[in-house]
């Protein structure tokens, strides 16, 4: 029996892989037959045959940022003659703009803006609740939060906590990059090393809050290290079972300190298969169309997604490091329809609203 015969027997028994044999599928395993198993495992998973989606808004608060990631071009240093944080009524109007559309998610990003304190973000989040109650205040970082707390100087329980009563409902995955300390050192010197960053995930999920899971690749990492970030999302959920779904995406290198070239489409389909077959305690695998396009989402959906993340309706981030595909909720449900899926709107924390 080959390695692949040996493997593909495990997961589709639900037995848990080794390190070992992850690292053999995404280093030598034909990269139809690894999309042929990731395909298996979601349609296991799913086998309603849907593909969902969230209406959604990114508002990035403000570009200032101490941490400096050399990934990063959006980012501007509080001496920058470009830096800015948006007035409150500005962010109101984005998501009132949001509604409009008939949005349920926010996505607040920003840096770690030194000036910023809890107070600021108390006094937002219970404004946003009060004006749009129906709105999922799915905001912030680990690394927002760690810094929130020591510059507070209370516990990272404390911190959520006062947070989550002001209204913050679940955590985004973002500032995970990948999950292991070498990298993190030569790519995000600055920012909370791995173990902080799952540390804050336990205790929001502790807490009763629900978040996502990231990976961003092709940087400076090794396959085994993408290997041992998959591994050590699933040891956090098999210990909180907290996460609702998991998205990788590739380093794009435009306009940032870091340069070099992007991760091709192949590199990205076989960590995407990987994610799935690893990863089968996380229901949710998402396909990560703001830097692949539109067309590569699609295939992507035979390579283990069952869902194309939101809809959108602003994205600063990825844009500034020159990448600025868009789809609107008619596309995205053309992308899930073409692929044999049927398209639904759902949630933040997955309920279906409506099939289309």
């Amino acid at each position: 029996m080959s390695m692949l015969d040996t493997i593909t027997a495990k997961v589709k028994t639900g037995a848990a892989l080794s390190r070992e044999e992850a690292l053999h599928l995404l280093n030598d395993t034909d990269l139809l037959e690894l999309g042929q198993l990731a395909d298996w495992v979601r349609q296991h998973k799913h086998p309603h045959g849907r593909v969902t989606f969230v209406v959604d808004r990114n508002v990035n608060y403000t570009n200032v940022c101490v941490s400096e990631c050399k990934f990063c071009a959006f980012y501007r240093k509080p001496e920058a003659t470009d830096t800015y944080v948006l007035p409150l009524e500005t962010i109101y109007d984005k998501i009132q703009e949001l509604v409009d559309h008939g949005g349920t998610q926010l996505l607040m990003q920003g840096g770690i803006h030194p000036d910023l304190g809890l107070d600021w973000f108390e006094n937002l989040f219970r404004q946003i609740k009060r004006r749009f109650p129906r709105v999922q205040v799915h905001s912030l970082s680990p690394a927002e939060v760690t810094f929130l707390a020591e510059k507070e100087k209370i516990s990272i329980a404390a911190c959520i906590e006062r947070l989550r009563k002001s209204g913050l409902d679940s955590i985004p995955g973002g500032g995970a990059e990948v999950l292991v300390d070498r990298v993190r050192e030569l790519i995000s010197p600055n920012k909370i090393g791995w173990r902080q960053w799952a540390d804050v995930m336990e205790e929001a999920h502790r807490q009763g809050m629900r978040a996502t899971a990231t990976l961003m690749f092709g940087t400076e990492e090794t396959p085994d290290e993408i290997v041992e970030h998959l591994f050590r999302v699933r040891e956090i959920q098999e210990k909180t079972g907290g996460f609702t779904a998991f998205i990788g995406w590739t380093f794009q290198p435009g306009n940032t300190e870091l340069g070099g070239d992007p991760a091709t489409g192949v590199e990205y389909l076989r960590v995407l298969a990987l994610s799935r077959i690893v990863l089968d305690n996380i229901d949710n695998v998402q396909a990560s169309w703001v830097t692949q396009g539109k067309m590569m989402a699609q295939v992507a959906l035979r390579f283990g997604a069952n869902d194309l993340g939101g809809t959108m309706l602003e994205e600063n981030v990825v844009a500034a490091a020159g990448v600025d595909f868009r789809m609107s909720q008619d596309e995205i449900i053309e992308i899930a329809r073409g692929a044999g899926f049927t398209p639904a709107k759902r949630t933040t924390l997955y309920d279906i609203l409506e099939e289309y």
